[in-house]
């Protein structure tokens, strides 16, 4: 089965999403959303810029010699990706909860206005 360019358009969807969300929205949970769904289309663009059609796992050692492998260097980039975009998904959430706790609000506009 052929997946052809599919991974690549759902990706570019994905980070379209995102950067929609995250210029476009003003509530900080939407903002962290949106930065939520660039990382998953990065990191669903690096997975199958990895992929290859009938290619076996590199840990397989005694894979024939012809046998293609997947490029594992985009899959450890993913996973490194995985844990800082986690870390900075809580960090970002931790701040919306202190803005909403010192503000009470979460809108952009409105903590911007109470600033002055």
């Amino acid at each position: 089965m052929n997946i052809g360019n599919l991974p690549f358009i759902v990706a570019a969807l994905l980070v379209v999403l995102g950067l929609y969300t995250f210029l476009f929205k003003r509530n900080l949970i939407k903002l962290v959303i949106g930065i939520t769904l660039i990382e998953t289309g990065v990191n669903l663009f690096l997975v199958t810029l990895g992929y290859r059609t009938g290619g076996i796992s590199p840990i397989y050692t005694f894979a024939p010699e012809a046998q293609q492998m997947v490029l594992p260097t985009p899959q450890a980039l993913t996973l490194t990706s995985i844990v800082i975009g986690l870390a900075t998904t809580a960090l970002l959430l931790s701040f919306a909860v202190f803005v909403h706790r010192h503000y009470g609000t979460l809108d952009v506009r409105k903590v911007k206005e109470l600033k002055g």
